[in-house]
């Protein structure tokens, strides 16, 4: 009994004892990664970097524009008929008095006819009045209704001439026609459309600006104007307009501006990103659009200080300004010659280690041009 008590005993220790072995082994591995840890320098990251740079920027107002045709109208026929003739095509130009469609008036030409024989025996009926008139062979009363009856036979006759000359549709201004919505034999009701004819050389766009602008928007102030249609075209024009009142729904003010168009690459109904040129022009400070980080509590940037022989990126809190291309302004948080991670910031944290390379670093532009490689 007392031999199995002995041996439980020494069972017992040894448990212990290497359960006190297991312990300290543990405790030893956990020291060690505590003290690697806190020893632990995290690498540096890659970015790029960018010089605060300093220039003097034409003054602009930006907007967004709508393409308006100097002179638009939807061609239509005053008068009913059926198409006799149709002397256009879809999507030509003409010219100012051009024919374009004409309608039957047979009927109305018969007519006509009708009307300048009666017209013409008026006229003599008329004239015999006058002679005996004079010669006091007929009353007063006889005249008058000679002179009547004449002039009703003349007016008729204006009549059927004015209704056949509205049965041929003649173009009101130079411009390019729609497809055309009119067919040859068509039935035509009063005003039933015929096609749409648009000046479109020149051209105006008309824009917004808000009400801070007026004492600065003129006519003839230089406007520029781009669309995403033809990126690598810009059109130069000039305010021709501006309104007299201020929208008071938006306090904004409506600006017309002109521009030539002798390709007819505008088409009416465009948009497109319209710039006011001041002939003044300010100093401002501008980094790569692509160093800034926003966010709804402030724009920032890492900016690339050297510590212990070590470049660690920084956070600032900036203004921004204007954006142009590529480009932003900052109106303050930097200053002129500075460094600021021009990309890869998204990975950092205020004080994290950072190793510039420049080798693929995006070439920023003020007016960038995209390519087709």
């Amino acid at each position: 009994m007392k031999s199995k008590t002995k041996q439980r005993i020494v069972v017992a220790v040894g448990l212990l004892l290497v359960a006190a072995i297991l312990v300290g082994v543990k405790a030893g591995q956990i020291v060690t990664m505590v003290r690697a840890a806190g020893s632990f320098t995290p690498p540096a990251v890659a970015v790029t970097s960018a010089q605060v740079q300093g220039a003097e920027w034409e003054a602009t107002r930006e907007a967004v524009g709508t393409v308006v045709a100097v002179q638009g109208v939807t061609l239509a026929s005053e008068v009913a008929g059926r198409v006799r003739e149709i002397t256009f095509e879809s999507g030509t130009s003409v010219r100012r008095g051009d024919v374009l469609v004409r309608l039957d008036a047979s009927s109305e030409e018969a007519q006509l006819a009708s009307a300048l024989a009666d017209a013409q025996l008026a006229g003599v009926t008329l004239e015999r009045a006058r002679r005996l008139r004079r010669g006091e062979a007929n009353s007063q009363a006889d005249l008058d209704a000679a002179e009547a009856r004449a002039k009703q036979a003349d007016a008729a006759v204006a009549n059927l001439r004015a209704t056949i000359a509205k049965k041929t549709i003649h173009a009101p201004f130079d411009g390019r026609l729609s497809i055309r919505e009119v067919n040859l034999g068509e039935i035509l009701s009063p005003g039933a459309p015929l096609a749409s004819l648009q000046q479109v050389s020149p051209i105006y766009v008309d824009f917004w600006l808000p009400q801070q602008s007026l004492r600065d928007t003129r006519p003839g102030e230089r406007v520029r104007l781009t669309t995403d249609t033809y990126p690598d075209a810009q059109w130069a024009g000039a305010i021709t307009t501006v309104n007299p009142e201020v929208d008071p729904s938006t306090r904004n003010v409506k600006v017309r501006a002109t521009f030539r168009n002798d390709d007819g690459r505008l088409r009416p109904g465009m948009f497109g990103n319209v710039e006011v040129l001041s002939s003044e022009k300010r100093r401002v400070l501008f980094i790569p659009a692509t160093s800034v980080l926003y966010a709804p509590y402030g724009d920032s940037v890492f900016s690339i200080e050297k510590e212990k022989d070590a470049a660690v990126a920084r956070q600032r809190f900036v203004r921004l300004g204007e954006h142009r291309g590529d480009l932003v302004e900052v109106v303050s948080g930097l200053k002129a010659g500075e460094t600021v991670v021009g990309s890869g910031g998204f990975r950092l944290k205020n004080g994290a280690a950072v190793a510039v390379n420049n080798t693929l670093a995006p070439d920023a532009q003020l007016a960038p041009r995209p390519s087709d490689e």
